[in-house]
């Protein structure tokens, strides 16, 4: 029993038994100064619903070789361009949400062509190639942003009546649309259903897409290449496969935290989008060159819970609102272990 249990142990690793150990610390913190708890838990589980599939992003990105997508701030202006349209349009609701995907995935997938083929050009250096391509992408939009041809006033500067606005709120038609579907209460916990089926609905085309010919293939090309080309696979062509689908799911990921955070921002917002996610990835078990669906379900989970808790568990232990600093001490300590982290470190 005490082998099979530290098999286990071995297996889940020694950081991820930490973080959840203090995790439960933060809850018995949480506990004793009568912070509410089951909204702490229900905000946890809109963090996860909201950020999952931008984390899901990087796997196919480093199953098929291509390593951590730092540049998934690319997929995320796609998915930016989505939710803008379908507001220039006033489409409201489910609708409007779908078409905000399919425009999102659509544009996500041919910038990621293109973004793959830039990536077999500096083979070894992706992550670092990756890092400043998306750097250099966010800026060029900036100009983007100021000259596109938007219309609706809700979106527009209103001094000299073009230009997009640096936040927008969401129309309610489509605030909250996944959180708010199917929706319900147990001990106090709301439960945002549709949120979590969109994200376990991504987890499970990923899967079976693994499970696929073309999924093998990617994983082969990814984890061993000249094997592949010996095998007829193009590993080539499934590092671009693989940064294709990791810049569409990247994209399709921001339109679910748009609505679901109620705002789009524009012009730097996204920049530094894509270190939260690979940090979560990490944080969850993968490595530069390994990663499954379960690393970046598992990461997302304590990653988002641990920012979500230790927030207000932090204000009220240290009186006074320091909620920033805090943010921004957990989330950049986090990202340091992971992109430090060692491949086979637990």
């Amino acid at each position: 029993m005490s082998s099979s249990f530290k098999q286990m142990m071995d297996k889940f690793g020694l950081p991820r038994l930490t973080i959840v150990l203090f995790l439960v610390a933060l809850m018995i913190v949480a506990t004793v100064n009568r912070l509410p708890t089951s909204m702490l838990l229900s905000n946890s589980l809109v963090r996860i619903g909201m950020n999952g599939v931008m984390v899901l992003a990087m796997v196919p990105s480093v199953q098929s070789g291509a390593g951590l997508n730092f540049g998934l701030s690319i997929g995320i202006i796609a998915g930016l361009i989505g939710m803008l349209v379908v507001m220039e349009f006033n489409l409201a609701g489910l609708l409007g949400l779908i078409v905000a995907l399919l425009i999102a995935c659509v544009l996500g997938a041919a910038a990621g062509y293109l973004y793959g083929q830039v990536l077999n050009r500096v083979r070894g250096q992706e992550m670092m190639i990756g890092t400043y391509t998306g750097f250099s992408i966010v800026s060029g939009m900036c100009m983007f942003w100021l000259l596109a041809p938007f219309r609706n006033p809700e979106m527009i500067w209103v001094v000299g009546g073009k230009g997009l606005r640096m936040t927008l709120a969401v129309d309610d038609s489509l605030a909250k649309i996944l959180d708010n579907l199917w929706r319900f209460e147990i001990l106090g916990v709301e439960i945002p259903v549709g949120l979590l089926l969109a994200f376990a609905f991504a987890c499970l085309l990923l899967e079976v897409f693994f499970r696929s010919r073309f999924g093998v293939s990617m994983k082969v090309a990814g984890a061993n290449p000249a094997f592949a080309t010996s095998c007829g696979v193009n590993v080539d062509k499934m590092r671009v496969l693989g940064t294709v689908l990791s810049t569409a799911l990247g994209a399709m990921g921001m339109v679910i935290y748009c609505q679901s955070f109620g705002y789009v921002q524009l012009y730097m917002a996204p920049l530094m989008m894509s270190f939260p996610a690979v940090a979560a990835v990490l944080i969850g078990g993968a490595s530069a060159r390994k990663a499954t669906v379960w690393n970046a379900v598992l990461g997302t989970v304590l990653f988002q819970t641990l920012l979500t808790i230790a927030l207000p568990v932090t204000r009220s232990v240290i009186q006074g609102d320091i909620s920033e600093v805090a943010k921004t001490i957990i989330s950049n300590c986090m990202i340091l272990y992971a992109l430090t982290r060692k491949e086979g470190d637990g």
